[in-house]
């Protein structure tokens, strides 16, 4: 990019933007097929909407609870449900701390009212939760569990960790965000640079949105299917095709594409190349 350089919310904007855009990104939603109540529209207008949020974020005194909260109540003004919420909880301390090193500050420095402020916007959306989870954000009584037992939103996502990969970059040091980050300069500039990189990222882990929605066997399978197109013997379009037909969307995976491009973007990968 020439000319005048991005502001941190903007280059967030940006992430979004080329994230839900790539194509071909086995069986999320894309510049070439939407889901039948979410559309690429919705992302988009998500994008847009949640420019405010982002801008605050660079702000002296800003907190992550609230941003996040902020954030959520401003992209849900759409019938397309919820679209970013995974990538806004590292999107939004990546912009407070400034990097990933000051990410690590920010999530580490949480309060308890971040805690509660999250389970606020978590039950304004339709995320899935496993459950067996102890502090269901449909029970009432997690956010009395919460202020009782003076858990910060740290202390939450160390909690979820275990079956959520977003909660685990929090812990971890947004380990996943930085190796996506490094792929995409490693595979050049671009579109096809996010579509290698997202199937990387597929093919390491299990994603956590498929488990949640389909159970750990179809997460497996779908990891397989990455590696066996990366090692040239699954055709991608065919991939694609087969996921979107059943409905298996690596959700978590694109939020950490998200996270992953913004940082990319901040160490200069080009986009537009």
């Amino acid at each position: 990019m020439t000319g005048q350089r991005m502001t941190p919310a903007e280059q967030a904007q940006l992430a979004m933007m080329l994230e839900v855009t790539a194509f071909p990104k086995p069986g999320n939603v894309d510049r070439c097929h939407d889901y039948p109540d979410t559309r690429l529209e919705h992302f988009l207008a998500s994008v847009i909407f949640v420019q405010p949020s982002l801008a605050m974020a660079s702000e002296p005194g800003a907190r992550t609870g609230a941003l996040i909260r902020d954030a959520v109540a401003r992209t849900n003004v759409h019938s397309g449900g919820n679209t970013h919420f995974g990538a806004f909880l590292l999107i939004i301390p990546l912009i407070m701390g400034g990097d990933i090193d000051g990410a690590i500050k920010v999530v580490r420095q949480t309060t308890v009212d971040d805690a509660v402020e999250f389970y606020q916007a978590f039950a304004m959306t339709q995320v899935r939760v496993l459950s067996s989870d102890t502090l269901d954000v449909n029970d009432p009584a997690a956010l009395d569990m919460i202020r009782q037992q003076h858990l910060t939103l740290y202390d939450i996502m160390e909690h979820s960790a275990g079956n959520d990969m977003i909660a685990r970059e929090w812990i971890n040091g947004f380990q996943k965000v930085r190796i996506g980050a490094d792929l995409l300069k490693g595979h050049g500039h671009g579109r096809n640079s996010i579509v290698q990189t997202f199937l990387d990222l597929l093919s390491f882990e299990l994603d956590t949105f498929i488990i949640k929605k389909h159970g750990k066997e179809i997460a497996e399978k779908t990891m397989m299917n990455a590696r066996e197109v990366k090692d040239g013997h699954l055709d991608l379009t065919m991939f694609d095709r087969s996921c979107i037909d059943a409905g298996i969307n690596p959700g978590s995976t694109a939020d950490i594409m998200i996270g992953s491009l913004y940082v990319a973007l901040g160490e200069g990968w080009q986009w537009d190349s």
